[in-house]
């Protein structure tokens, strides 16, 4: 059953790569309209499959909207396209409701809660938790920060996209949580590639381990989703030689935002410290763009 929101809205989103497209194709689906923008063309197309409706400029999907979106890579992404000249806060009405669902730096989030209540704008971090899978179901995890009446108002557009919106608490929250989510994620990937390698060298079926594994004292989302081993979890990159879900450069990018606030907080996190070490050595060795889940083959050189 498709959800739909009490009040339909006219939406521009920037940022339709893989989650994105995914996103915006939901709410289309519960009854907005989103003008979509994305720096790459064949991106826009795709997403004008899942009806949204494609404009030419940043400038044309913020102007005249109830809501503005952004799902981007990278901090310094999300700053350009709202603070840039040309940029957001330059072409939005001060009434538009700014919601940004990237995953970036507490840094460039504080600064784009500050420099949007001086212009006049609401504005909430939004980042979600669930992959490109939860994406495409409409099941995602926000986590959502701000002011609350701002925040009580993007929960209702960001409903049929979601499976559950958690509101975290004030500005930068929520971008906190989810920091410190896809860092227990990612260790826990890296336990699952150890873990996998050990019991076949032990001599376990790789189905008979997982089946313990997900029903014991070991068992994680990155177990159930993640698992680095083919033919086992049927949404695993593995399945596909490591072809990537969530690419180990982005995954790299996440793991070293925790870092960052560790270093900001006087936190030690060895186990992050060791997981990044892996992910940088995949970018490093020119894998950046494969699944994260290749992590594996710093266990097993043999894999990918």
């Amino acid at each position: 059953m498709e959800k739909r929101s009490a009040a339909m809205a006219t939406i521009g989103w920037i940022g339709l790569g893989h989650m994105g497209s995914r996103m915006t194709a939901n709410l289309v689906k519960g009854g907005h309209t989103v003008l979509g923008f994305d720096l790459n063309p064949a991106a826009i197309e795709a997403a004008a499959v899942g009806g949204v409706k494609p404009v030419a400029s940043l400038a044309e999907a913020v102007r005249d909207v109830d809501a503005v979106f952004t799902m981007l890579p990278k901090g310094e992404h999300v700053r350009a396209v709202y603070l840039g000249e040309g940029g957001v806060l330059a072409h939005a009405a001060p009434t538009t409701l700014l919601v940004d669902s990237s995953t970036i730096d507490i840094d460039s989030a504080r600064t784009l809660h500050e420099t949007a209540s001086e212009s006049g704008f609401r504005f909430v971090d939004a980042p979600v938790s669930g992959g490109i899978s939860g994406a495409a179901a409409g099941t995602l995890t926000f986590m959502v920060g701000g002011e609350p009446a701002a925040v009580d108002a993007a929960a209702t557009l960001i409903e049929p996209m979601s499976g559950n919106i958690i509101r975290t608490g004030g500005a930068t929250s929520g971008q906190a949580a989810k920091i410190c989510n896809n860092m227990m994620l990612l260790i826990n990937l890296a336990g699952c590639a150890e873990g996998a390698v050990l019991a076949d060298r032990l001599g376990l079926d790789p189905q008979v381990f997982w089946n313990v594994a997900s029903v014991s004292s070991a068992d994680s989302w990155a177990l159930r989703t993640w698992y680095p081993v083919p033919g086992i979890v049927e949404t695993a990159a593995a399945n596909n030689g490591f072809a990537a879900t969530f690419t180990a450069e982005l995954a790299n990018k996440d793991i070293g935002l925790a870092l960052a606030a560790a270093e900001s907080t006087g936190t030690v996190l060895p186990a992050a410290q060791l997981v990044r070490d892996q992910l940088q050595h995949l970018v490093d060795s020119g894998r950046g763009d494969r699944d994260c889940s290749l992590i594996i083959s710093h266990i097993d050189p043999a894999i990918g």
